[in-house]
């Protein structure tokens, strides 16, 4: 069994892989500080189940779920949070999460759960690991051969036959990652976007052309044009990345033999130089007009995606520039300033400690008390009675 532990804290992922390595000393145990972290291990190590935080920078659990249960449907997912709200519960459920656990982990809630999982993945490996490799190859050879195809390069004797039964008619898009170094994280969720899309609004499927170019192949519905698919990919594709990119998409296509000719044509308009103004901007965050709203809104939602959609970028690009341009995580930004608020609300004895809670945006006193006796070494009421008491002396 493999596992992924996914949380910014460093001693809660140590923590939750000293528990289950100690009570399953033959798992498989990998560690991600970071989403990032989480895809490339996805992708590479053949995991069988995540436990993921939901509040990290940069990008939610959720989110992190969503993106990848495409490309991994077989994973099972475990979320846990700090935050009791039923929102995120229902919300993980609603994306297939297996459980939804609540911090602190208790060491034996943990291990029962392991445990019935192993029983689980053991049950479902013997009865589909052939059927689902079978099914997985086929799929990575027809876009492995199309790919190669659109790029105009040889396929040798494949029979294009079937592909071009399945497909009598369709649309081709484009999508060109502007990014002038690596951009895996970024390929990995247009891949993701532009697969859902394309299930979602017809048929088809999407390839790789090469690391900054990605293909469509879309049999669009009746009732969705070409241009509003393009739209709407674009809407999500603002949303999540974080580096300029450009959508090209091409008339009907009627005749499967012209698409090598058709990806050229494509490209060539993405690379042509009057096609730079028309790629979306990954832009220069205006760092300070979030740290006005922050300063503005204490007791609302502060919530990273909040404040990133507040500033029409995605979260991805926004925490890596709020951190470059503050020196601070904007976890550690907001909490940091939450507790300062806190200690002033303090001082007024009128005030109850669910009143000061709810003003810097705690609606949960328990994680209120546990956040500020992390920051400050002890409770909100020991702070009260220490400053009381110094009053006193004075």
């Amino acid at each position: 069994m493999k596992l992924l532990i996914v949380d910014d804290e460093k001693v809660i992922r140590e923590g939750v892989k000293r528990t289950v390595r100690g009570a399953f000393p033959d798992a498989e145990v990998h560690l991600a500080a970071t989403p990032e972290e989480a895809v490339e291990t996805l992708g590479s190590c053949g995991i069988d189940v995540v436990l993921t935080d939901i509040l990290m920078p940069g990008m939610t659990g959720l989110e992190l779920m969503r993106l990848t249960r495409r490309r991994h449907p077989q994973v099972k997912w475990v979320v846990i949070s700090a935050h009791s709200e039923f929102a995120y519960a229902q919300e993980a459920v609603r994306l297939g999460a297996r459980d939804y656990l609540l911090k602190p982990i208790g060491k034996e809630r943990l291990i029962e759960l392991i445990h019935t999982l192993r029983e689980e993945l053991r049950q479902e490996h013997a009865v589909s690991a052939e059927s689902r490799l079978l099914k997985q190859n086929l799929k990575y050879l027809r876009e492995a051969v199309f790919q190669r195809w659109a790029a105009g390069l040889d396929i040798g004797r494949f029979d294009m036959s079937a592909l071009e039964r399945s497909y009598p008619e369709f649309h081709l898009v484009l999508v060109a990652l502007g990014s002038p170094g690596k951009a895996h994280l970024e390929h990995f969720i247009v891949d993701n976007v532009l697969s859902e899309l394309i299930e979602m609004r017809g048929g088809g499927f999407a390839a790789s052309l090469d690391s900054h170019h990605l293909l469509g192949l879309v049999m669009l519905r009746a009732d969705t044009s070409a241009e509003a698919f393009r739209e709407e990919l674009h809407a999500h594709l603002k949303r999540y990345v974080k580096v300029p990119f450009q959508i090209v998409h091409s008339g009907l296509v009627t005749d499967i033999q012209s698409v090598p000719e058709q990806v050229r044509q494509l490209r060539s308009r993405t690379a042509a130089p009057e096609a730079a103004a028309e790629r979306e901007p990954c832009g220069d965050s205006p760092v300070e007009v979030a740290l006005q709203y922050i300063r503005m809104h204490f007791h609302s939602d502060l919530s990273l995606e909040k404040v990133a959609s507040v500033v029409y970028l995605n979260p991805v690009y926004f925490s890596q520039l709020f951190k470059q341009k503050t020196g601070q995580g904007y976890k550690e930004y907001v909490i940091h300033l939450r507790m300062e608020r806190a200690k002033e609300l303090l001082q007024d004895p009128q005030l109850r400690l669910a009143d000061v809670a709810e003003r810097i945006g705690y609606q949960d006193m328990r994680h209120f008390t546990q956040v500020f006796r992390k920051k400050f070494m002890q409770t909100p009421t020991e702070f009260r009675q220490r400053l009381s008491a110094g009053e006193g002396r004075g």
